[in-house]
């Protein structure tokens, strides 16, 4: 699957690009006016292979949940039982995402990955059929689809198996066909799991070559000595593991989470059925140069929601050449981020498709 997915990615049609910027110029408005706007229409354009685009509609937020090892280092001061936890939050609508969710009238799909704890609801089995009703923005769901509970201790020994790694790649592009297919014209990041800021981190450092010190952030806001740990555990699984950045399952396989590895074969399926993903924080963006890394013309696919307050997400969109549409000091995840900037994105596309030219409203150019 993955191998045929990755196939299937192609780059974006320059053709769409140039009619898409050759539009921009003639409707209503000063050439360039409406900024990084017009820019991002432009790629909307390329990656659909048409002008104007799909609008980006409906939204689709899949949140990824995995525990993680290295928790056992004191990278967190939250327990390990909060990641099911707060899927039972997600479940009973009662969370951030959800009340922004239902604000942009989108999905909430929750992917139980590799959580280390039971849930605190009865599981809800992955249906055989998808219809409309996974896209109601009103009943959020619940797929069970664990590779294993939580991962290794990276700093002991590699995070997961290359075939687990596999097994959660292969989901998220699982979740990314089924989502499309019930109807879904853009998908969201989203993302739980306690402590997954480290792996993160590791990530980060491994495909983009900063140091651990400029790829680490605090996380749920842990105090300097924590910091100072939390450093220091990145460092030591680097020099551990040595992670080769031209392996990206291998990296995942002995750095990553298993909802980083779900996250990453999202962003895969997205862009082989060429749907714009609207990236979240730090935990998107370390999945997203992973995605990249197996196939560089995903990113075409990629949409930067906001810049994340840990340091990592702004390194990480550095090297995939991308900016972020917001920039609100968000550090909470879950897709949180995503869905503030959705507006931006579905506002790109639609002056494509509604704004007048200038003959077409009689209005004179200079």
């Amino acid at each position: 699957m993955l191998e045929t997915t990755i196939a299937a990615i192609r780059p974006a049609d320059e053709a769409a690009m140039a009619a898409a910027r050759e539009l921009h110029g003639r409707l209503t408005k000063p050439a360039g006016s409406l900024g990084a706007l017009e820019e991002l229409s432009v790629r909307l354009a390329g990656l659909a292979g048409a002008c104007p685009p799909p609008l980006p509609e409906p939204a689709a937020v899949a949140i990824f949940a995995g525990d993680h090892g290295v928790h056992a280092q004191g990278v967190s001061p939250w327990p390990q039982e909060v990641t099911a936890q707060m899927i039972g939050n997600f479940l009973a609508g009662g969370a951030v995402v959800n009340a922004f969710a239902r604000q942009a009238g989108a999905s909430v799909t929750v992917v139980d990955v590799g959580v280390a704890t039971p849930l605190p609801t009865d599981p809800v089995a992955e249906p055989a059929v998808v219809g409309a009703a996974v896209l109601d923005p009103a009943v959020p769901r619940l797929v069970v689809a664990s590779v294993r509970r939580g991962t290794r201790d990276l700093t002991v020994t590699a995070a997961l198996t290359r075939d687990e790694a596999l097994a959660a790649v292969q989901t998220g592009i699982r979740i990314a066909d089924e989502l499309i297919d019930a109807g879904a014209g853009i998908l969201l990041t989203g993302d739980m799991g306690i402590g997954n800021t480290t792996p993160a981190a590791v990530l980060i450092a491994a495909f983009t070559g900063v140091d651990a010190l400029d790829a680490t952030g605090r996380g749920t806001g842990v105090d300097d000595p924590t910091y100072a740990h939390k450093v220091a555990v990145v460092r030591a699984a680097l020099a551990r593991h040595t992670p080769d950045p031209a392996d990206p399952l291998g990296v995942l396989a002995a750095v990553g989470g298993l909802e980083h590895a779900a996250l990453a074969g999202l962003i895969l399926g997205a862009a082989a059925r060429r749907t714009p993903v609207l990236l979240d924080g730090v935990i998107a963006v370390s999945a997203a140069l992973a995605a990249a890394a197996f196939a560089p013309d995903a990113v075409s696919a990629m949409v930067a929601g906001h810049r994340s307050a840990e340091p990592g997400a702004t390194a990480a969109l550095r090297h995939l050449g991308l900016d972020p549409l917001i920039d609100l000091g968000l550090r909470l995840g879950e897709g949180t981020g995503a869905l503030l900037a959705l507006p931006v994105v579905s506002g790109a596309v639609r002056v494509l498709h509604e704004v007048a030219t200038f003959d077409s409203a009689g209005v004179a150019e200079k």
